[in-house]
C-alpha cells in the first residue's frame, strides 16, 4: 500500500470495495432485523410488506405489515442510528487518543448517561410525574455533563499529557459516577428491574418518536466527526508534530471530545448503554479501508450500525419470545475480540 505524502497514514487496502462491502452489509443486516423476531418473517413477506405501505402493492398479508410498519421498521433504523453514533465517536476517540482500545465510554460518558436516566426514572416514579421522552432527555443531559466534567478534570493535569490526562479523567469519573448510579439504586431498589434493563441496554417499545429524538444528534455528531477527519490524520503524526505542521491540538481535543459525546449520548438516548460497539465497528472498518479518516469515519459508522442491527436482531429473536437485552449479546461478541486486541496491543508494545 501506498502512503500519502501529507500524513505519512497507509492508504486504505480495498477504496470503494470497502464501501461497497459494508454497504452491502448494511442491507442485508437491515432485513434480517426485519425478519427476525418472536414471529419470524420471510425476505419475501418483507419486501412485500414494504412495498404495500411505499408504493400501493397488492399482495402483501396485512399482519407481516403490521409487524414490520408498527413493530420492527423504527427500531431497526433506531439500531442503524444507534450503532452509527456509536461507530464513528469510536473512530474519533481512537484517532484522538492513538489508541486502538479507546471508545466512548473510556470518556466516562456511558457513565454519566446511566445516572441521567436513573434519575430520571427513580424520581418518575418517586412523584409520579414523568413524560415521554424525560429519560431519553436527562441520558443526554448526563452524557455531556460527564464529557464535561472529564474534560475540566483534565485541564487540571500538568505532569502528564493533556490528551492521556483525558483518556485518565474518564476512568475515574467514569468510575464516581457508576458508584452514584448504584448507591442511587440501593435506595431505591423497587426501580430496580427498570434501571437494570436500561444499563444493559435495548430498543423493546421504542418507536418513530425515539428516532425523531436520536437521528439529529447523530447526524450533527456525524458531521462533526467527517469535518474533524483531516486534523485527526496529520495527529496521527503526533502532537509536537502536528503542531509545528499548524494544527491547533487543543481546539481539536476540544472538538473530538464533544463530537463523541454528543454521539455516544444519542446512542444512549435511543437504547440505553451498549458496550463494545464504538470499540468494535471502527476496528473492522479499518481492516477493510485502512487508518484514513476520511473514509475510516463513514466505513465506521456503516460498521457499527451493522453491528447493532444485527445484535438486536438476535436479541429479539435466540430466546423468543423472551428478549434479551442488546448490551448482552454485543458483551458476548466484543468481549473477546477486546481481550483479543488488547494481547496484540501488548505484543506490539513489548517488541
Amino acid at each position: 500500500m501506498k502512503k500519502s505524502a501529507r500524513t505519512g497514514l497507509r492508504r486504505p487496502k480495498l477504496g470503494v470495495w470497502g464501501f461497497l462491502v459494508l454497504g452491502l452489509a448494511a442491507v442485508l443486516a437491515f432485513l434480517t432485523s426485519l425478519c427476525l423476531g418472536s414471529v419470524s418473517l420471510t425476505p419475501l413477506e418483507v419486501l412485500k410488506a414494504l412495498g404495500a405501505e411505499l408504493f400501493g402493492l397488492a399482495g402483501a398479508d396485512p399482519i407481516s405489515v403490521t409487524i414490520v410498519w408498527q413493530l420492527r421498521l423504527a427500531r431497526s433504523l433506531l439500531a442503524a442510528v444507534a450503532g452509527a453514533a456509536l461507530g464513528a465517536s469510536g473512530a474519533v476517540l481512537q484517532g484522538l487518543f492513538r489508541n486502538p482500545l479507546a471508545d466512548p465510554y473510556s470518556m466516562g460518558v456511558s457513565a454519566g448517561a446511566s445516572l441521567g436516566a436513573v434519575i430520571a426514572i427513580v424520581a418518575g416514579f418517586s412523584t409520579g410525574v414523568s413524560f415521554i421522552g424525560a429519560v431519553e432527555i436527562s441520558s443526554f443531559v448526563g452524557a455531556l455533563a460527564a464529557s464535561f466534567l472529564v474534560y475540566m478534570a483534565a485541564r487540571v493535569s500538568r505532569r502528564i499529557s493533556p490528551t492521556a490526562a483525558l483518556l485518565l479523567a474518564g476512568a475515574a469519573v467514569g468510575s464516581f459516577v457508576s458508584a452514584v448510579v448504584a448507591l442511587i439504586v440501593t435506595f431505591n431498589d423497587k426501580d430496580l428491574h427498570s434501571v437494570f434493563y436500561w444499563m444493559l441496554g435495548g430498543f423493546g417499545g421504542k418507536g418513530w418518536k425515539d428516532l425523531a429524538t436520536a437521528a439529529p444528534a447523530a447526524a450533527i455528531s456525524l458531521a462533526g466527526a467527517l469535518f474533524l477527519a483531516r486534523p485527526l490524520d496529520v495527529l496521527a503524526a503526533g502532537e509536537e508534530t502536528a503542531g509545528t505542521l499548524g494544527l491547533d491540538v487543543s481546539l481539536l481535543r476540544r472538538l473530538a471530545v464533544l463530537t463523541a459525546s454528543l454521539g455516544a449520548a444519542a446512542a444512549v438516548a435511543a437504547g440505553g448503554v451498549v458496550g463494545f460497539v464504538g470499540l468494535l465497528g471502527p476496528h473492522f472498518a479499518r481492516l477493510i479501508v485502512g487508518p484514513l479518516h476520511r473514509r475510516l469515519i463513514p466505513l465506521s459508522a456503516a460498521a457499527g450500525a451493522v453491528l447493532l442491527m444485527t445484535a438486536d436482531a438476535l436479541a429479539r429473536s435466540v430466546a423468543a419470545p423472551l428478549e434479551l437485552p442488546v448490551g448482552i449479546v454485543t458483551a458476548f461478541i466484543g468481549a473477546p475480540v477486546f481481550l483479543h486486541l488488547l494481547s496484540r496491543t501488548e505484543r506490539s508494545t513489548s517488541v
